[in-house]
């Protein structure tokens, strides 16, 4: 097939015939002798053709990176076969009712023309006389139109009489270059047969569900009879019609000798006998991982690599036949929706979203992509096209308030300015007033100032914790007030700076954190899920960050690649910072997984996060091969959900603890046996004589490391994300609600 269409593509150009050929072929065309049909073609093949190359329009598919098939784009549902991948009665039969002299002519046939021009002269009705070559010609010039968006089309009915003489042209010289076979071969790859199916293969599947090769008398008959009209005879939309004109191709396929008057006989007796197999394409048809398909989609539609605009590259993909290898894991993606649909089930009444993304350390591949709704855009429970994973810019929302799912952003700057995780914290300091300052060398001023008139009051959920204690401590129970003194202590430019270096942005508009406003040190600003998993992978790499990217390699139906590039990665944090703080949040996933009662069994670290109105729950955790985000909330508002049935469960408080973090261990227990999870890092300068003990963390302590001469008190029982069975009024472990616009850092807790 590929030589076939290669051959082929050299007369995808239009003729710039003159006047002069319109007169010289008047009288031929009008002959029906052999000797004028030699003048004909003599006449014709005078003209040069002005040629161009436009491959046929070819679905494309986009795969994930074990080579299954996700998704197809087209505009025209095609799959090329081969000349013997056809049944040999499609052949005749195609042969039979559009061209029965097609074994002997040069092309054109005089004497079709001169029967259609009889028959058109003396009747009302008109007659065609393009032979299988002039078909395939005005096909290609179709095709090269559509890829070329051309204004006007050579379709049957709209021709003018030059451009009949251009494709016909154009016919004689296909025929002195290729050879019967190959054109009835690349006539029966491009022809219309009904709705957008293109080509008997995908007719053949569409109709019946079998291959070309396996088309029955009566299946073929009823094809070749759509070529006249593929809506009028279209058997699925008018099955009568389709029987008629089934009938008379098996009357031609009788006469000319192709079948037997048996074989005539029981085919015109027989039923159409459909069994339709609907091709959805795009997305909403994809086989798994529906919106990371869009994600894919939005990616080549953005990416100037595949066209100089948009609607290029729309076209590209509905009809360049492209082959785009993709980043995802499909075992992975599998465990992934079994983990969020058992969360939360699809159409809950709750309304609640749950989601995964997951993003390899080390290269930025996005392996999963995760959430509990159907791709739809019809209204209905659980339906929507909003993809809660990403930005919205690639087809998500404003994201989802971090919470203290930012507060190792926090520890990782401390640990940049030379501190440790063993230092002391002073966190009594829970009010800080109108025009107080905070250190910002990158703002005016070098320093932003508290704005609202009654000042700022942060809050812990936890009882009996504005007091000193270490900054490990702090993180581990996830402490406001020691966060909010910590950044007093820094420059909170410094934070940013760090949240910059790890892609960590805003999920409506893509802008950075702003250090103008200190509420982001609690997680006012919202993120996507895969910002998140993202910036956390690089704690899993010793610090390298890697951009997200979704694919892997793309060629076209002709071979030609295309580049996307390969893994953009940085060393954004010493590998030492990371070691050291990976020594908390490893104590804080430990904590989470005997909370949720479910072991993945690997080295992990991560953090919780829960915003103050409860409606955005995070878990994001990461072994040494895989970083993953797990959110659970509100994806329609700031409606809380504590209080809420969800599943059928009510839940008093809701945290990060609560499903997120389970959703992420359930998640993590299935795929590690397909890991390759390795113990992270040692830290080479530890404040901590054994890291690896959880007891520094009992509650009532400061987190100072238990002397040798005795055990310390076991850590009280609590939320994985630091809240108490009984929550300070104005608890909260993250960020506000979305702040009010005359005071947008006081409700921060």
């Amino acid at each position: 097939m590929s030589t076939t269409a290669g051959k082929i593509l050299v007369f995808l150009g239009v003729s710039a015939l003159a006047g002069v050929l319109v007169a010289g072929l008047a009288v031929p065309l009008a002959a029906t002798g052999g000797a004028t049909a030699a003048t004909g073609s003599d006449l014709i093949e005078e003209f040069p053709a002005e040629l161009r190359e436009e491959p046929i329009s070819v679905p494309s598919r986009v795969l994930a990176s074990d080579g299954t098939e996700l998704a197809r784009f087209y505009a025209e549902n095609r799959d090329p076969v081969t000349l013997d991948q056809i049944s040999q009665d499609m052949q005749d039969a195609i042969i039979a009712i559009e061209d029965e002299r097609f074994w002997e002519h040069g092309g054109i046939d005089p004497q079709g023309i001169g029967r259609a021009l009889v028959t058109n002269a003396s009747s009302g009705s008109e007659q065609g006389a393009s032979t299988i070559t002039q078909q395939y010609v005005n096909n290609m010039l179709i095709n090269a139109d559509l890829r070329r968006g051309a204004d006007r089309l050579t379709i049957s009915g709209t021709k003018t009489y030059t451009d009949k003489l251009k494709e016909m042209k154009l016919a004689v010289s296909v025929e002195q270059d290729l050879t019967k076979e190959q054109i009835l071969e690349g006539y029966l790859n491009i022809v219309l047969l009904g709705g957008r199916n293109y080509g008997v293969e995908a007719a053949a599947q569409y109709y019946w569900g079998v291959p070309a090769s396996e088309l029955t008398v009566a299946q073929s008959a009823t094809l070749a009879g759509l070529v006249k009209s593929p809506n009028g005879y279209n058997p699925e939309t008018n099955p009568e019609a389709a029987v008629q004109r089934r009938n008379v191709v098996l009357d031609s396929m009788l006469a000319q000798g192709y079948i037997t008057r048996q074989e005539h006989d029981e085919a015109r007796n027989s039923e159409l006998g459909l069994d339709i197999h609907r091709e959805k394409t795009g997305c909403i048809a994809a086989s798994q991982a529906p919106y990371f398909c869009d994600y894919v989609q939005r990616e080549i539609v953005a990416n100037d690599a595949f066209g100089p605009d948009e609607e290029a590259r729309r076209q590209l993909l509905q009809r360049g036949g492209l082959e785009i290898t993709t980043t995802l894991d499909p075992k992975l993606q599998q465990q992934a929706q079994a983990s969020v649909e058992e969360t939360v089930p699809v159409g809950d009444p709750s309304g609640a979203g749950s989601a995964l993304v997951s993003v390899e350390p080390g290269t930025g591949n996005v392996r999963a992509m995760a959430q509990n709704t159907n791709y739809a855009p019809e209204e209905g429970a659980g339906n929507t096209v909003l993809n809660l994973n990403v930005d919205a810019a690639q087809g998500g929302g404003n994201g989802f308030q971090g919470g203290s799912s930012l507060k190792p952003y926090v520890a990782a700057a401390w640990l940049e300015d030379g501190r440790s995780m063993a230092d002391m914290v002073d966190a009594s300091q829970d009010h800080w007033r109108q025009g107080e300052q905070f250190r910002a060398s990158c703002q005016p001023g070098g320093n932003v100032a508290i704005p609202d008139a009654g000042g700022w009051s942060v809050n812990n959920v936890i009882g009996d914790m504005k007091r000193p204690m270490t900054a490990d401590f702090g993180l581990y129970w996830s402490i406001n007030t020691v966060m909010v003194n910590m950044a007093q202590e820094l420059d909170l430019c410094g934070i940013t700076d760090v949240t910059g270096r790890l892609g960590v942005h805003r999920a409506d508009d893509g802008k950075p954190l702003n250090p103008a406003n200190p509420s982001f040190i609690l997680g006012s600003e919202e993120f996507a899920p895969m910002t998140q998993a993202a910036a956390y992978a690089a704690f899993a790499a010793d610090g390298t960050y890697c951009r997200p990217r979704a694919i892997e390699s793309v060629k076209d139906s002709s071979g030609k690649t295309y580049d996307v590039g390969g893994p953009q990665c940085q060393q954004a944090l010493d590998p030492e910072v990371v070691a050291q703080l990976n020594e908390t949040l490893t104590q804080i996933a430990r904590r989470n997984a005997d909370e949720a009662g479910v072991d993945p069994g690997v080295p992990m670290g991560g953090k919780t996060g829960t915003n103050n109105s409860q409606s955005s729950t995070w878990f994001i955790g990461y072994t040494s091969d895989l970083s993953t985000a797990s959110w659970v909330g509100n994806y329609t508002g700031l409606g809380t959900l504590a209080g809420q049935a969800v599943d059928g469960q009510v839940h008093e408080d809701f945290w990060g603890s609560t499903l997120a973090g389970p959703q992420w261990m359930r998640y993590m227990k299935q795929a590690a046996p397909s890991l390759q999870a390795r113990p992270f890092r040692a830290a080479e300068d530890s404040p901590f004589r054994d890291p690896a003990n959880p007891e520094r963390y009992r509650m009532g302590g400061d987190g100072s490391e238990p002397g040798a001469s005795g055990p310390a008190a076991s850590p009280a029982p609590a939320p994985a994300d630091g809240s108490a069975p009984t929550p300070a009024p104005s608890g909260g472990e993250g960020a506000a609600p979305t702040p009010t616009p005359s005071s947008p850092a006081q409700q921060a807790p």
